[in-house]
């Protein structure tokens, strides 16, 4: 967006007729406003974004955006985390021009993070020129040129940042990596955020024909725990998660008690930026390939592109290395038959493929699917079906004793 345009003309709080004071930040694609004093508790507010918000092309909003929260009455004390990074902690034969990541465990103030507060130094001490980006709870930091082969990198990511609420983080935060000698082929892997922390998000429920398998974690949102269905939860005493026999890993509802709430807000809101994210990549390295038809094909890493729905009727492999990506964009929905298989070769890896598809994703009975589905609407899998990778999906899961497994 265009930063002269979003101002707090164009960015509003109120409280009733009230307008409330504050001022207005924009950084990345973010823009947060921050009430001069504390709200009032146990208080609806209205928060408004008018049509005078235009991107660097001097568009405008069709429309306003218009929302509206409830305040508690309990104050923001608690520090953030950073819950994940990438490269992790001590890892070894990094890609040299790949981005450096880190995930918080909640939203952060945009304007604290910065190249002053997320520092990549090496060989040495010697600094690294990059940018930094602050995107769904996630920042990352983008080197200006490739990084150095064989050298260790070191990471701080300082106090200086702070979330919403004006909490910094207790520490700093260290981490190192070593590069090695090669590059990773196809475009960035899309960031997760805390819709990472799920093999199964949904925002309309999750049903089941028992008897399935999951590992990992899976969660509703904005809707109760009684969408998620033929699981047969049992509520934990601290009332914060349930689980099931056919969940390795914890059940999440939006009726859950707090932190989980607000915990599984930020999740569906990372869930429905990564959604953006993929679908926003350009240049495709292909398009319309096969018309749709992919099966039967070898893809190399890249970013797909298509204005119609993808089948799988035969096999399809996926060949490249650990650290390669491959992103599909897709207009349409995925339809894989029964019995067929989505292989990874070469050392390939399901967290590293994504599906971004605007219709459902359709798996038949006993195939088998590898990657990462960020789907605008539901996700349907056959008898027997099973799934190496995450359903991320902005409607709702269908399940028929199914093996879907976290990578």
């Amino acid at each position: 967006m265009d930063p002269l345009t979003i101002t707090s003309a164009s960015f509003k709080l109120k409280q009733g007729r009230m307008v409330v004071p504050g001022t207005v930040a924009y950084a990345g694609v973010t823009a947060t406003f921050k009430p001069a004093s504390d709200l009032a508790a146990n208080t609806v507010y209205t928060a408004t974004i008018t049509k005078d918000a235009a991107d660097m092309a001097d568009n405008a909003m069709v429309a306003g955006h218009v929302w509206s929260f409830t305040t508690s009455s309990i104050s923001d004390t608690k520090a953030p985390v950073v819950k994940s990074v990438n490269p992790m902690n001590y890892a070894t034969s990094v890609p040299i021009n790949r981005s450096v990541v880190a995930t918080f465990s909640e939203a952060m103030d945009s304007t604290t993070v910065s190249t002053t507060t997320f520092l990549v130094s090496g060989p040495g001490t010697n600094p690294v020129s990059g940018a930094v980006t602050y995107v769904g709870n996630t920042a990352t930091f983008r080197p200006l040129a490739d990084l150095a082969l064989n050298t260790m990198y070191h990471v701080v990511v300082t106090t200086g940042m702070k979330d919403l609420a004006g909490n910094a983080l207790v520490n700093d935060f260290t981490w190192s990596f070593t590069t090695g000698s090669g590059i990773a082929l196809g475009p960035d892997p899309v960031t997760l955020g805390l819709a990472g922390d799920f093999v199964i998000l949904s925002k309309s429920g999750i049903d089941t024909v028992p008897t399935s398998a999951i590992t990992g974690n899976i969660g509703v949102s904005p809707i109760d725990s009684t969408a998620i269905t033929g699981f047969s939860l049992t509520v934990d005493a601290s009332n914060l998660y349930s689980s099931s026999d056919q969940v390795t890993g914890m059940v999440y509802a939006a009726d859950y008690a707090s932190p989980t709430p607000s915990y599984l807000t930020t999740a569906i809101s990372n869930m429905e930026t990564a959604y953006t994210d993929a679908a926003g990549r350009t240049t495709p390295d292909h398009t319309e390939l096969g018309a749709g038809e992919i099966g039967g094909l070898t893809l190399a890493p890249g970013l797909y592109k298509w204005g119609t729905d993808v089948l799988i009727t035969t096999d399809v492999t996926f060949n490249g290395g650990p650290n390669d990506v491959w992103i599909f964009q897709i207009a349409g929905g995925v339809t894989q038959a029964s019995g067929t298989r989505v292989n990874l070769t070469g050392g390939a890896l399901a967290k590293n493929v994504f599906w971004q598809t605007f219709g459902q994703l359709m798996i038949g009975t006993t195939a088998h699917f590898e990657g990462i589905v960020l789907c605008q609407t539901a996700v349907i899998l056959g008898t027997g079906a099973s799934v190496n990778g995450r359903l991320l999906a902005q409607t709702a899961v269908t399940l028929d004793q199914n093996a879907v497994t976290q990578p």
